[in-house]
């Protein structure tokens, strides 16, 4: 019997490759030298103030816009002569040009004259003209008023500003209203709306609407003053409100320094808008040709 022969390596221990050598790590690449760092941005520079030649520029565009805009511009009193919108005017106070206007006939079918109306029962125009609200002083206003251009003026309106603003209740801008309006005599009118626009596309930083009637007439040709108002009043009562202007369909935003205040999503803000440019009634009852929108209802009545 042979002896066994000796055991040799497995098949597997044979074949095995031999082991690497674990791999050595390599050395870390050196970090790579900071790159200095770069220098903080300059803070950016505040916008240079409007000069005063470029906000005139600015001021005479948004007029030649909104001439666009509201062709049909014209105040929204209704009226037959100078007496009418003088009283009209007085009678606007504290309320809208609409409810002046849906009180007004009966008043004047009453007291078409200064001298019906100087000659009136107190208590019985107090009545006619409660819708306005203040009736008290306002009649104590017209009738005043109407006596004056009994007494003094032979029964009409005189066409002076300093005539007209020594009637009981008539300021500056009752007096432009009528001088502009029915004597064809340039002036600005600073209401409430004319006073917000002005302010908001920075053509005055002023409160006083005396101080604001001058600097802005200082912008513009005189020609272009009554217009100026009534196209300024517009777009303030039905796009540039003072709670929410409409900013977002507002035709002029590219000349607006406000922008922003109010409403910017367009459909949202097509939403704002009042009289003709949303569709709805205007104030006068008697609109003058070419206005596009609806007439105003009678007092009771309905659109």
């Amino acid at each position: 019997m042979k002896p066994a022969a000796p055991a040799g390596p497995s098949k597997s221990a044979a074949t095995a490759k031999p082991a690497k050598a674990a791999a050595t790590a390599k050395p870390a690449k050196a970090a790579a030298p900071a790159k200095p760092a770069k220098k903080s941005a300059a803070p950016a520079k505040p916008a240079k103030p409007e000069s005063r030649l470029a906000m005139v520029r600015r001021a005479r565009r948004i007029n030649r816009e909104l001439a666009e805009v509201y062709p049909y511009a014209h105040p929204e009193l209704d009226f037959r002569n100078p007496f009418e919108l003088l009283v009209a005017t007085v009678l606007s106070a504290q309320t809208t040009d609409l409810r002046v206007n849906q009180t007004t006939p009966a008043l004047f079918a009453k007291y078409p004259t200064p001298e019906d109306l100087a000659a009136a029962v107190p208590e019985e125009v107090e009545e006619l003209i409660r819708p306005t609200g203040f009736f008290r002083a306002k009649t104590k206003s017209i009738m005043g008023l109407a006596t004056a251009l009994r007494d003094d003026f032979g029964g009409e309106v005189p066409g002076r500003l300093e005539d007209l603003v020594k009637l009981p209740g008539v300021g500056r801008k009752t007096a432009f209203v009528v001088l502009g309006n029915a004597f064809g005599v340039p002036g600005i009118t600073v209401d409430t709306h004319f006073m917000r626009l002005a302010r908001r596309w920075r053509w005055t930083e002023s409160d006083d609407p005396v101080k604001i009637e001058a600097e802005v007439a200082a912008i513009f040709p005189k020609s272009e003053w009554t217009m100026l108002s009534h196209r300024v009043i517009f777009h303030g009562r039905r796009i540039c409100h003072a709670r929410k202007p409409a900013c977002g369909a507002c035709p002029i935003t590219h000349l607006c320094p406000s922008y922003g205040e109010g409403e910017t999503d367009p459909e949202k803000a097509r939403k704002l808008l009042k009289y003709e440019m949303g569709g709805l009634p205007g104030q006068r009852l008697n609109p003058p040709p070419g206005y596009p929108g609806r007439p105003a209802p009678p007092l009771g009545g309905s659109a």
